[in-house]
C-alpha cells in the first residue's frame, strides 16, 4: 500500500488484506493489472475496488454459511453410512476368514458352504440397504442443488423482463473488465431508454407499460451476441455490455436495436387499439483501461441524454460528447 501510495483507511486495508490473501482471484488480478499499467490508486479507484470486490461479499459469505448448514445434515448422514459400510466390510472379512480357518481343521464342507452362503447373503442385504440409503441422500442433494441453482438464478434475473439484473451485470463486467485490460481487447456498452415511456403507463395503464418494457428487452436480447450481456439497469433503462466490441461495432448493434423497434407496431389485445409507436434513445461508450463500470455507464448515460436532446429515437456515442467537454 505504501509503494502504491494507497491511503491507510479501514476500507483500503480490507481490500489489500484480501489482495494479500489472493482471494477473490478477480481482485488480485485487477490490482496486478492496475499496478502493471502504473495506474494511480486515487480515491475513486480505491472506492470502486472496495465496493466491487469486498463490500458486497458479506452477503455471499452469509449465503455460503446457510448452504453449509443445509448440507451439514446430509453429509453427516452420508459419513455415518460410510462408517457403517466399513464396519460391515470388516465383519464380512472376519466371517470369511473364520470359514477359511474352519476348513483347515476338517469341518464338514457342506456346513462351511452353508456358513459362507449365509455370510454372503448378509453382506448382500447390508450392501442393498446401504445403496438405498445412499440413493436417498443423493436425491436430497440433487434437490438442494437444484433449489440453490434456481435461487441463484432468481437472484440474478429481473422478474419483469427476464433479463439479467444489476447484480449479474456487475459480476459480468468485473470479468469482462479484467479480460479487456489483460488482453488489450475492446469492451463497449450501450444504454437504452424508452422514449415517452411515462405516456404508456399514464394513458394505457402499467400493464401496457410492462408489455412495452418486455418488448424492448426482447429486441435487445435478440440483437446482441451470445457472449454479450443484456441487462435491466433500472426503471425503463436497459443496458448491454459487449466484450471484444469497439465503439463502431457497439454503435452498429445499437442502431439495429433502435431501427427494429421504430418499425414495430403494437396493438392492445383487449381492444384492438393500435398503440403509439415505440422508439428508444441509446447512448454508446467504450471502456477505458482501469476505469470503473460507473465511469463507463456515466458516459453512456450522458450520450443517452444527448440523444434525448436531439429529439429522441437516435443513437449517440461518447465521441459526440467531446465538444461539450471542451466548451465546459
Amino acid at each position: 500500500m505504501t509503494e502504491q501510495r494507497v491511503p491507510p483507511t479501514p476500507h483500503n486495508f480490507h481490500v489489500w488484506f484480501k489482495y494479500a490473501l489472493g482471494a477473490p482471484i478477480e481482485l488480485k488480478r485487477t490490482i496486478n493489472i492496475l499496478i502493471a499499467q502504473k495506474r494511480k490508486f486515487d480515491a475513486a479507484t480505491n472506492r470502486d475496488l472496495y465496493t466491487t470486490y469486498v463490500g458486497s461479499r458479506g452477503t455471499d459469505e452469509a449465503v455460503a454459511h446457510q448452504v453449509s448448514q443445509q448440507l451439514h445434515d446430509v453429509l453427516a448422514t452420508a459419513r455415518q453410512f460410510l462408517d457403517t459400510a466399513i464396519s460391515d466390510n470388516r465383519t464380512h472379512i472376519a466371517a470369511i476368514s473364520n470359514v477359511a480357518d474352519r476348513s483347515e481343521i476338517g469341518t464338514d464342507p457342506r456346513l462351511l458352504v452353508e456358513t459362507l452362503m449365509g455370510e454372503l447373503a448378509k453382506a448382500a442385504t447390508r450392501a442393498t440397504r446401504l445403496e438405498a440409503q445412499f440413493a436417498e441422500k443423493s436425491r436430497e442433494l440433487d434437490v438442494i442443488r437444484e433449489s440453490l441453482s434456481q435461487s441463484e438464478e432468481r437472484a440474478r434475473t429481473d422478474t419483469l423482463t427476464g433479463l439479467p439484473n444489476r447484480r449479474a451485470l456487475e459480476e459480468f463486467f468485473r470479468v469482462a473488465q479484467a479480460e479487456a485490460m489483460e488482453q488489450g481487447r475492446p469492451l463497449s456498452a450501450l444504454m437504452i431508454d424508452i422514449d415517452h415511456f411515462k405516456q404508456f403507463n399514464d394513458r394505457f395503464g402499467h400493464g401496457v407499460g410492462d408489455q412495452v418494457l418486455r418488448l424492448v428487452a426482447k429486441a435487445l436480447r435478440d440483437r446482441v451476441r451470445e457472449d454479450d450481456l443484456p441487462a435491466r439497469y433500472g426503471g425503463e433503462e436497459l443496458i448491454a455490455v459487449l466484450p471484444g466490441a469497439d465503439l463502431a461495432v457497439c454503435t452498429a448493434t445499437a442502431e439495429r436495436i433502435r431501427s427494429s423497434l421504430a418499425d414495430c407496431k403494437i396493438t392492445r389485445r383487449a381492444t384492438g387499439e393500435e398503440l403509439p409507436g415505440i422508439t428508444v434513445s441509446i447512448g454508446v461508450g467504450q471502456f477505458q483501461g482501469g476505469e470503473s463500470m460507473e465511469d463507463l455507464i456515466d458516459r453512456c448515460d450522458r450520450a443517452l441524454y444527448q440523444a434525448k436532446k436531439r429529439g429522441r429515437n437516435c443513437v449517440v456515442t461518447e465521441r459526440e460528447l467531446e465538444p461539450e467537454r471542451k466548451a465546459g
